[in-house]
């Protein structure tokens, strides 16, 4: 499968970049404001009228348009490629609202495995389910596909969303065990100007950002019904049906999981500056580092990574800092090798950076510059002369690597 960046597959902040559409938003406000409040008022009214009818067509459809009203508006393709004996629907993951669309287009429930119970979780129209192990929701859901009359299960075996823009997360694959035919639903979701959800908004917060927008257009695509073949794994078959909604939806099938997601939302949220100036992301090879203002950035960036190619346990922060001093490559190195307490060493970063970014320079088999004195001078001169000599051979060794990093000529170094 092929590996999107991580960073495409979810939206970190609510509001466009571009200045336009910026501007856009800022007019619109006092519109979407008052919409909300007004479909706030409505959508109390939706939930009572779904909750009084009962389950039929004219109940979906009487509710489907409500919904239209509150801006969220539902277009299916291909609905009679729907087998009405299909017990299990796969669909991939965008909103917190999924369920319930297409809950609009036919009736089908959802079961909740994680959160809030009782009300709230029959309030958002989720099924609960009591077993409170996961082997034991694995069992009763098995048992409830096999139930003759039941509605279909509607399952997300992302297990979290994405923007539905980049690629879509590694299927589990334990939804594939319930049953040996399931029915892929393929969904994408449009909305102007706001994006639809971020990694840390809450449900509730989402709703009334879907009331604020002008519209929010669900495109539900129905795709054949798949069968597990003999002897194909439940993992296999995940794939396969990952790689076909992929297909559909015009994204890419990567291997990140849930708890990808979760690290790297994790690993945003401690990053953090350590000087007043302000942190800007710089390029693929500086990971989220790059501090500097004005025009500057990209000559300091490129700075600070041969800096970084020399000195690789220096985090990076460091050594734009010191450069934005000193403004020379030779003088940050310089300053770096005899200032080891204002350079903490790699290992102090990788809560940032996690294990697999740390560099090849920091691994055991990097070579090691021991001390000159292999005991504790007597005398301060002698401990003086032992710390000169270990900043001599430390220079000596990021100089050569330097050298041999660039393709210079020993004369050319002097």
């Amino acid at each position: 499968m092929e590996t999107r960046g991580i960073e495409d597959m979810f939206d970190f902040r609510r509001f466009p970049k571009d200045a336009v559409f910026l501007l856009l938003l800022l007019i619109y406000s006092p519109v979407g404001i008052c919409l909300m409040l007004i479909r706030i008022f409505i959508g109390i009214h939706v939930f009572l009228v779904s909750c009084a009818l009962p389950e039929s067509f004219v109940r979906r459809f009487i509710v489907r348009v409500m919904c239209s009203v509150l801006g969220m508006h539902v277009r299916q393709k291909n609905p009679r490629s729907r087998d009405k004996n299909t017990k299990l629907y796969i669909c991939n993951h965008v909103t917190d609202f999924d369920h319930n669309v297409i809950n609009l287009l036919t009736p089908c429930n959802t079961p909740q495995l994680e959160g809030s119970k009782g009300f709230v979780c029959w309030a958002r129209g989720f099924m609960e389910i009591h077993s409170t192990s996961g082997q034991g929701a694995i069992e009763s859901l098995q048992r409830y596909c096999s139930t003759e009359g039941t509605a279909p299960l509607l399952l997300f075996p992302e297990e979290d969303t994405t923007n539905g823009c980049a690629g879509l997360l590694k299927f589990s694959s334990w939804p594939f065990s319930l049953t040996d035919s399931i029915q892929p639903v393929a969904l994408r979701v449009t909305r102007p100007l706001i994006a639809l959800t971020t990694p840390e908004s809450s449900w509730l917060m989402d709703l009334l950002w879907t009331f604020f927008a002008p519209c929010t257009v669900y495109h539900v695509s129905w795709l054949p019904p798949v069968s597990r073949q003999d002897g194909e794994s439940t993992q296999e078959f995940a794939n396969k049906v990952q790689e076909l909604l992929a297909g559909e939806l015009g994204l890419v099938s990567t291997k990140i999981t849930k708890a990808d997601k979760a690290e790297h939302i994790k690993r945003k949220r401690h990053t953090v500056p350590q000087t007043s100036t302000s942190v800007r992301p710089g390029s693929i090879g500086l990971g989220f580092m790059v501090q500097s203002l004005g025009t500057d950035d990209h000559r300091i960036a490129k700075m600070a990574q041969q800096v970084k190619d020399v000195l690789p346990h220096v985090p990076l922060n460091v050594i734009a800092t010191d450069l934005a001093k000193t403004n020379c490559v030779d003088t940050t190195i310089t300053n770096l090798l005899e200032n080891k307490e204002e350079s903490p060493m790699e290992a102090s970063g990788t809560s940032t950076f996690g294990p697999s970014k740390i560099s090849p320079y920091s691994s055991g088999s990097a070579p090691t510059i021991k001390p000159a004195a292999k005991s504790f001078g007597k005398s301060p001169a002698d401990r003086h002369l032992s710390l000169q000599e270990r900043k001599e051979a430390l220079y000596n060794f990021a100089r050569r690597r330097y050298i041999e990093k660039h393709g210079l000529d020993q004369e050319d170094s002097h």
